[in-house]
């Protein structure tokens, strides 16, 4: 297995700038993993393909305007930072953030950066309403730093990253001037806490989902955080040797109540996109007890390491936990039966996980043929459901 197996190539003009409208009319390719047939429908269809009981599982976490565009105090020059995670670790008042930095070279220990509300368009007369402070590198982190920040006085420092910053689009999202609400799920959360949005749910509209209940599918949310690894490609030639970054989550008992219930009754468990993926299988503790109905994924079944071989292993509440959990081709799936998913940058992690869930040449099929049907890609694009 080496990294180009992961690669195809991409028409530019194929890279989604904007979202559907409404949300849910974008187009939505269904990929059957028992034979590798695909069928191209809309978004809204979705509800063709889920039963009665089936439970979909969603990442509810909002993204907080975290990109941060100033002045490197003395020179002038602009500086970007991306906030990537607070370190309470190193400051329980959250004043420390991991991010990235650029330019890199430039913003070194001791840099001092000053930001304006409207960023780096506002006149250098307005006042700075943040400070930022460069005190060390984050080793295992290209143009990683850990930053401290000073708000203004008399304010709270979200209220100055909220004067000062923006919500982060993918650097391919190169000139959306639209509500920057379209880049949050309807169903975010009231905090923030995540760089990037999982894409897979912006599809949902309410009516959607007062839909899909009406029907008798379950709805529930996991919490995990996005950070570093949604922006970062995997450079290695053998994608073994990448390393993941850590990412926070949480599975509440109520979720794990209801993949039991789901299971046991015959159902499946539907992740939307591959957050609520990584959080759900992360969830999953090889050692504890098995459910007296094993939690084995579909066409996951009999593998060395599933419930149903071991006799052990279940999913266990989550919280505040930590993952690094990186699936590729041969990872087992233990939870999640059926993805609702995007089309995903080459050469990432996300087109392994994909490739894990069905296989490597069925994926690669896929995208050809979305690539022939002039599917929109990446965030603000179009979906994948596999079955």
């Amino acid at each position: 297995m080496r990294t180009d197996d992961f690669d195809y190539t991409l028409p530019e003009e194929l890279i989604a700038q904007a979202p559907a409208e409404p949300r849910d009319a974008c187009n939505m390719l269904v990929l059957h993993r028992e034979d590798g047939s695909v069928e191209h429908k809309h978004f809204f269809d979705i509800i063709d393909y889920l039963e009665p009981d089936d439970l979909l599982v969603a990442n509810k976490t909002r993204v907080m305007p975290a990109r941060l565009m100033g002045h490197k105090k003395g020179t002038g020059g602009v500086a970007e930072t991306l906030l990537l995670k607070r370190r309470e670790d190193i400051d329980a008042l959250g004043h420390v953030w991991e991010c990235l930095v650029k330019p890199g070279k430039r913003l070194k220990q001791g840099a001092v950066i000053e930001y304006r509300p409207g960023g780096a368009h506002a006149p250098m007369s307005a006042p700075v309403c943040l400070t930022a402070e460069v005190i060390d590198y984050v080793d295992d982190n290209r143009g990683g730093r850990l930053v401290r920040f000073t708000p203004a006085d008399g304010m709270e420092l979200d209220e100055a990253i909220h004067e000062a910053g923006r919500v982060p689009l993918p650097p391919y999202i190169t000139d959306y001037e639209g509500d920057p609400e379209k880049y949050q799920t309807v169903y975010a959360m009231d905090e923030e806490h995540s760089a990037a949005a999982p894409t897979a749910g912006l599809h949902f509209t309410p009516e959607l989902i007062e839909r899909l209940e009406e029907k008798g599918i379950q709805f529930k949310t996991v919490e995990l955080e996005v950070g570093i690894d949604t922006f970062r490609l995997v450079e290695e030639d053998d994608p073994t040797q990448h390393v993941m970054h850590t990412e926070r989550y949480h599975v509440n008992q109520d979720v794990v109540d209801a993949v039991h219930a789901t299971k046991a009754a015959g159902h499946r468990v539907v992740a939307v996109g591959t957050t609520s993926v990584r959080s759900l299988e992360s969830a999953f503790d090889p050692e504890a007890v098995a459910w007296e109905s094993p939690c084995v994924a579909r066409r996951f079944e009999g593998r060395d390491d599933s419930a149903d071989s071991l006799g052990r292993g279940d999913i266990v509440e989550r919280r505040d936990a930590k993952t690094s959990l990186y699936l590729m081709p041969g990872s087992t799936f233990h939870v999640v039966d059926a993805m609702i998913t995007n089309f995903h940058v080459p050469r990432s992690t996300l087109m392994m996980l994909v490739s894990a869930f069905a296989t490597r040449e069925q994926i690669m099929a896929a995208y050809q043929a979305a690539i022939e049907k002039r599917y929109r890609f990446f965030s603000f694009g179009d979906a994948m459901l596999i079955v």
